[in-house]
């Protein structure tokens, strides 16, 4: 009787370690766009449209420069 309780919590515990599969729905699973291809909203930058890769790099490049520190510095 001591012998089947303690397999019986022995599997109990075993099947609380268990991990559920991380499987992406259907509905989840979409390809990404480009990253200059942007949002279509009210807070993006004055002069750049959604699709315009020159004008989003020219961007990425003046914002990063506010976070160099020698251009602070000097």
């Amino acid at each position: 009787m001591m012998r089947l309780i303690v397999i019986s919590i022995a599997a109990l515990l075993l099947t609380a370690c268990s991990e559920k599969p991380q499987v992406l729905s259907p509905a989840y699973n979409r390809a990404d766009g480009q990253a200059w291809q942007g949002a279509k909203n009210p807070y993006v930058v004055k002069g750049w449209a959604p699709g315009d890769k020159a004008v989003w790099e020219t961007q990425l490049r003046s914002r990063s420069q506010y976070q160099n520190e020698y251009v602070k510095v000097n």
